[in-house]
């Protein structure tokens, strides 16, 4: 005990020594705490509270003549006591057992207030022979069930259970030995212990330990020591172990029988546990002096020493250890602040292992833990002791931060404790890109390769580190394995591959873990790689586009439709940008992509690109380049020396040159033909809109100079005019005249007006043309295209023509437009000699007098008979045959509608501009069409009033005829 080192970690609260207020009268006999509050119990069987700071609260008398035993359960706020009452009978006792509820106040008077007594039990009965009570215990089970332990001075131990309240009870008797002697069997101390279901009782005598075990029936006994103690040296511990005090040392007891004991010397007058710390108040026989102790055993220190006087009980409540001297003054002792004052005083003794311990002991928050390793491990490290102190930063990960760890070892240049202290870093999970970059480092300092695979290829689930560091850190000291092995393993397939495409240079193999990976992520990785992969690898990529972008025999796997199938597929247009210094290969790409694939979502943006790369003038080979340069390479190493030898060579160069200049041209016409195809294959004659962009397919044709696709253009879109432009501008009469043959037919849907513009054109073109001219003018008199007086003035313009060579066309065109007026006059005296006779037939009527001489009804044939109507028209009817209608004649009056009803429609529709111009415009003669308007009397100004019927009926009676 001297070798234990003392330290002052209690210190006296209430400002020292305090007494017990003066409301407790009578000797204090027993005390209890909880709840805040301290129970003492007199002899004079009063049991009074008092509050924090050892104030009174409140008393009342509980029994009639002495307080032996009190106890304040924690669960439920009942007081219970052990005293002696009045004796009623000479065959009962006067001790009695009584429980108070605390809760329930009942008044005594003005002035007092007293708990309500709910129970009032005989200890002492028939069974249970009445003894001296020297040890008293409460165990609350499940409320309200109590279990009651009363030790006597004759080995034996009274027990009642069950609800003390309602007197729902069970009263047994267990017997600790059976020693003669009176004085060494005395209970001298109780405790309960609960390991889990099973109930068990430590009792203790002068001179034995004992353990029941309640759960069996009858208890059973197990003696645990042969040795005891006296009252008051018997407590409890946190972890349940039974600890008792002797004259040479405090020893402690678990259910299997005595474990450690401490040789603290001297008579323990009391013993008790706080807050795992033991306080033992101990007599020195020598000097005749108490002293209060407190021993932390863990760490094996003295908390606290103090010399008191005679102590008469020890409590703990609020926190602190409350002694009750026996001339009741009282000394309250209190735990100091930790951080504060106990490791100040432990750091200033460099006492960094106590420090630690003590703050585990404590359960301290972790933070504070970490606090105190921390300025140990701060300690070691100024004592350069770098692997200690190391050991002590680690164990601070969590709280410390670690940065300033990590400054502290890098300015040591310890990078072997720097790498043990990243590695649990990353263990713990608490590690950023900047402790993974560091550590990854101090690998590759190190050589150290057999830790960075264990590091990197940890097979414990998920890594511990950041990927795009770690991969970043081992491409930069040219661990590529390393770096692939992480990117795949984290699923980084675009890490992966710019390792494999930028580092390795490994083609084949990227091209074949592209081809492992889901579709969707393969279509992600060539778009951001391709351009590598088409500049090594062409072929293979094509194919990889190939399979990303069509079926590939999955569609019946999938089960859907090919439509719904294609739109979910990758178009090839996304994939365009991989091909910008591949042309041909791109080509190549979309070409098998159309031949696979006909009705792709994207083949309008597909054809468009094809016409580019079809049309272009200028498309390099890569392939050609290769060959040249291989070629060069086999010549030079061929050449033998000689002048004439040289000459020749550089001759077969030219040549080479030559053939290399053949086969672009032939590569070119071939390309020409292929975009003359795609424009014809992609508008079908059923489509109104071709499959391509109109627009880019005529620009593209004119920039490239492509005649044979800009006139399948032009002639597909009905531009006939910009048809014969085009051969006009080339100065093809042979073509332009063909053309003009297939396009200018009106009966094939062709448009006549080109032989007007094809003359127009001869007439300008200031060269000998007789020949073209002659057969333009073939078709201008077949189709009546041109009057001949336009003809005249257009070729009259052109130089180099003679009237030779329109003389037949003009002789014939006069032979024809005088049978034309021959013919037109005699219709004019046909028409005259009509409107005499009209106008005739019309006097006649206004002047002269009809005579009807019908004899029969017109409509029924039989004699004619009044009354009867005649019309104008000399048709004539009975009036019965006529019915309601006797102003028209029915036999002339349909006629006469017709009649009617045509000039209606013709005023109608000379409001109706639109359709005069359209057939004046589409007239080969718009003049005629004019002179028709006239002649129908549509044009000319005409009233709108009523027109006389020419056919006036009469009605005639037979008096009127």
């Amino acid at each position: 005990m001297y070798q234990w080192r003392k330290f002052e970690f209690f210190e006296e609260k209430l400002a020292g020594k305090c007494s017990i207020p003066e409301e407790v009268a009578g000797k204090i006999e027993c005390c209890s705490s909880g709840r805040g509050k301290i129970v003492l119990g007199c002899d004079d069987g009063t049991v009074s509270f008092l509050d924090r700071g050892l104030k009174f609260n409140y008393g009342f008398q509980a029994h009639s003549s002495s307080v032996l035993f009190v106890q304040q359960l924690k669960q439920r706020n009942y007081l219970v006591t052990v005293g002696e009452d009045e004796q009623v009978s000479p065959q009962l006792s006067a001790m009695c057992l009584k429980v108070f509820d605390l809760d329930k106040m009942q008044p005594e008077g003005s002035s007092t207030m007293s708990p309500d007594c709910i129970q009032i039990l005989r200890i002492f009965t028939n069974q249970f022979p009445e003894a001296k009570i020297t040890s008293f215990l409460v165990l609350e089970e499940a409320p309200p069930i109590l279990l009651i332990a009363i030790g006597l001075d004759n080995g034996c131990i009274y027990c009642i259970k069950g609800d003390i309240a309602r007197e729902r009870i069970t009263r047994f008797k267990l017997q600790v030995d059976n020693v003669s002697d009176k004085s060494n069997s005395s209970i001298t101390g109780l405790g309960f212990r609960m390991d889990g279901q099973a109930l068990q009782l430590f009792a203790v005598t002068p001179t034995s330990v004992s353990l029941f075990s309640l759960q069996s029936q009858p208890p059973r006994r197990q003696t645990l020591d042969q040795i005891g103690c006296n009252v008051n040296s018997v407590t409890m511990s946190d972890r349940l172990e039974l600890i008792i005090g002797r004259p040479e040392a405090v020893y402690f007891y678990e259910v299997d029988g005595r474990g450690p004991c401490w040789a603290f010397e001297g008579e323990k007058k009391f013993l008790g546990w706080f807050r795992g710390y033991l306080l033992c108040v101990i007599a020195d026989q020598r000097n005749g002096k108490n002293t209060f102790n407190i021993y932390d055993l863990k760490n094996r220190l003295i908390a606290h020493s103090l010399v008191v006087k005679e102590v008469s009980h020890m409590l703990c409540e609020w926190g602190n250890i409350i002694l009750i001297m026996a001339d009741k003054t009282a000394l309250c002792t209190g735990e100091k602040d930790m951080e504060s004052n106990k490791l100040d005083m432990l750091f200033k003794k460099n006492l960094y292992t106590v420090a630690i311990n003590l703050v585990q002991s404590q359960q301290a928050d972790a933070a504070a833990t970490a606090e105190v390793l921390r300025k140990y491990g701060d300690h070691l490290y100024g004592k350069q002791d770098y692997d200690e102190a190391m050991a002590q930063y680690i164990h601070t990960i969590g709280h410390l931060e670690p940065s300033y760890v990590i400054q502290k070892f890098l300015d040591a240049q310890r990078i072997y404790n720097l790498t043990n202290y990243l590695e649990k870093l990353h263990e713990k999970g608490l590690a950023s890109k900047d402790h993974t970059t560091l550590l990854l480092n101090c690998y590759t300092k190190l050589k150290d390769v057999e830790k960075l695979n264990v590091f990197i290829k940890s097979e414990d689930g998920e890594h511990k580190f950041d990927v795009e560091t770690a991969i970043r850190v081992c491409r930069a000291a040219n661990y590529h394995e390393h770096a692939m092995y992480v990117a795949k393993k984290a699923g980084r397939h675009e890490l992966y591959l710019k390792i494999l495409l930028e580092d390795l240079g490994r083609y084949e193999e990227a091209l074949q873990y592209i081809s492992s990976l889901e579709p969707g992520q393969a279509g992600v990785t060539v778009k951001e790689y391709g351009k590598i992969l088409i500049e090594h690898k062409p072929v293979a990529t094509i194919e990889i586009l190939m399979k990303l972008c069509t079926e590939e025999g999955d569609l019946a796997k999938r089960g859907t439709s090919n439509g719904t199938y294609l739109s979910m597929l990758p178009s090839p247009v996304d994939f365009l940008n991989i091909f910008i210094h591949h042309p041909q290969s791109l080509m190549d790409f979309l070409e098998k992509y159309t031949n696979k694939v006909k009705d792709s979502p994207a083949q309008v943006e597909i054809h468009n690109t094809l016409l580019e790369l079809y049309l272009s003038n200028d498309l390099n080979f890569p392939s050609i380049s290769l060959s040249d340069t291989v070629g060069d390479l086999n010549l030079k190493t061929r050449r033998p020396s000689g002048e004439a030898m040289m000459s020749k060579v550089e001759s077969n160069g030219k040549v080479r040159g030559d053939c290399n200049d053949l086969t672009k041209e032939k590569g070119r016409l071939e390309r020409l033909e292929k975009g003359l195809q795609l424009l014809k294959s992609a508008w079908p004659s059923e489509m109104e809109h071709p499959l391509y962009d109109v627009d880019l397919a005529i620009i593209l044709c004119e920039m490239n100079a492509f005649k044979e696709g800009l006139l399948y253009l032009y002639e597909k879109m009905k531009l006939y005019k910009e048809v014969i432009a085009c051969y006009m501008q080339a100065h093809d009469h042979e073509g332009l005249i063909a053309c003009c043959k297939r396009l200018g037919d009106s009966g094939k849907g062709g448009d006549p007006s080109l032989w007007a513009d094809l003359l127009k054109y001869f007439g300008e073109l200031g060269e000998e043309c007789s020949k073209e001219v002659k057969e333009v003018l073939t078709y201008i008199e077949r189709d009546d295209i041109l009057p001949p007086i336009i003809v005249l003035q257009t070729l009259s313009r052109n130089p180099c023509l003679t009237l030779s060579v329109i003389k037949d066309y003009i002789a014939r065109k006069l032979e024809q437009e005088s049978k034309l007026i021959e013919e037109d006059r005699r219709f004019i005296e046909k028409y005259q000699e009509e409107t005499l006779a009209m106008r005739k037939e019309i006097q006649d009527l206004r002047t002269n007098a009809r005579i009807f001489q019908l004899s029969k009804c017109t409509a029924c044939t039989f004699t004619l008979d009044l009354p009867a109507v005649h019309f104008m028209c000399m048709h004539s009817f009975h009036q019965r045959c006529l019915g309601d209608n006797e102003k028209e004649c029915p036999e002339c009056a349909p006629e006469y509608r017709s009649v009617l009803e045509m000039k209606r429609n013709l005023e109608q529709n000379s409001k109706d501009q639109d359709q005069f111009f359209q057939q004046v415009k589409s007239s080969k003669d718009g003049f005629s069409v004019i002179a028709e308007y006239f002649g129908k009397g549509i044009i000319s100004k005409t009233s709108n009033g009523p027109t006389g019927s020419l056919r006036s009926g009469s009605t005639a009676s037979s008096s009127g005829f």
